[in-house]
C-alpha cells in the first residue's frame, strides 16, 4: 500500500483512497462533543468503517450512472451556485480588518458606553416564618456559619451552595430583597427581610462598585464588534454597487 508520512493512506476501496487527512476533515466538521466519540481507537475504527461505506456507495453510484441523471446534475449546479455565492462573500469580508489603534480610539471616544453598574455577590437563607428566621440569626451569631445555616434551613435551591446567589445588579431581585441587600456593607448580615417568597436572611460576600471597565476588559469583544460593523459596511456597500451594475426586479 502506498504511504505518505504527512498524509498516510488509511484504507482503500477499489481505486479510492481514504487518508488521514480525510479523517481529520470529517472530525473538523463535527460538533466537539460528537468528535470526542471518535477519539478512542474503537471510535476511530467506526469512523473509518463509515468512510469506507460512503466510498462503496460512491462506486455503486458511478456504476449505476447516477452522476448522469438530470436530478443529480441540477443538484450539483445548485450546490455550485450556493458555494460560489458564499465564496464571493467570504472573499469580500476577508479584507475587513480592525487595527489595535482603531479599537483603542473607539474606547477612548466612547468611554460612557463602558461603565458597569454596581453589583454585589450575596448569599441568603429563605424560610417561611419570621420566628424561624430570628432563631437562625441567633444560631449564626452563636457560631454557626452562614453557609452551614443555609444548607440546614433554607428552602431555596441555593441552599446546596451555602445560599450563594452569585453577582447581581439592581433590577435582578424583588424590590424588598434588593433594597435590603444593596444597603448592606461587605460581610454584613441583614435581619429578616420579608418578600412574597417568605423571610430572607441576607449576607453580602463581595461588592463590585460601579465604574469604567478597563480597556483590557472590553478589548476582545469591542474588536469583534468593530470588525462586524466593518464587514456589514463592506457587504452592503458592495450590494449597493452591484445594484448599480445589474438590474434587479422583484416580482411579488
Amino acid at each position: 500500500m502506498e504511504t505518505n508520512k504527512n498524509n498516510p493512506i488509511i484504507a482503500t476501496v477499489g481505486d479510492r483512497k481514504i487518508t488521514q487527512q480525510d479523517i481529520d476533515m470529517v472530525l473538523m466538521t463535527l460538533d466537539p462533543m460528537k468528535a470526542q466519540q471518535y477519539a478512542t481507537e474503537e471510535g476511530k475504527q467506526k469512523l473509518i468503517e463509515e468512510l469506507v461505506n460512503q466510498e462503496l456507495f460512491y462506486l455503486d453510484a458511478l456504476e449505476l450512472k447516477l452522476d448522469q441523471q438530470q436530478i443529480y446534475l441540477d443538484e450539483v449546479e445548485r450546490t455550485k451556485n450556493a458555494l460560489l455565492k458564499q465564496f464571493a462573500i467570504n472573499n469580500l469580508l476577508k479584507d475587513a480588518t480592525v487595527s489595535e489603534d482603531e479599537v483603542k480610539q473607539y474606547y477612548e471616544d466612547n468611554k460612557d458606553k463602558f461603565f458597569s453598574p454596581k453589583t454585589i455577590n450575596a448569599s441568603h437563607i429563605l424560610v417561611d416564618e419570621l420566628s424561624k428566621a430570628d432563631e437562625i440569626i441567633e444560631e449564626i451569631k452563636s457560631g454557626l456559619s452562614f453557609a452551614e445555616a443555609a444548607e440546614k434551613y433554607s428552602k431555596c435551591p441555593s441552599s446546596q451552595k451555602g445560599g450563594e446567589l452569585g453577582f447581581f445588579g439592581k433590577g435582578a431581585m424583588v424590590p424588598e430583597f434588593e433594597k435590603a441587600a444593596f444597603e448592606l456593607a461587605l460581610d454584613e448580615m441583614s435581619g429578616p427581610v420579608q418578600t412574597n417568597f417568605g423571610y430572607h436572611i441576607i449576607k453580602v460576600t463581595a461588592i463590585k462598585e460601579d465604574g469604567l471597565k478597563s480597556y483590557q476588559e472590553v478589548r476582545d469583544n469591542l474588536a469583534k464588534q468593530l470588525l462586524s460593523i466593518k464587514q456589514q459596511e463592506a457587504y452592503y456597500g458592495k450590494v449597493s454597487a452591484l445594484k448599480e451594475k445589474h438590474e434587479v426586479k422583484i416580482n411579488l
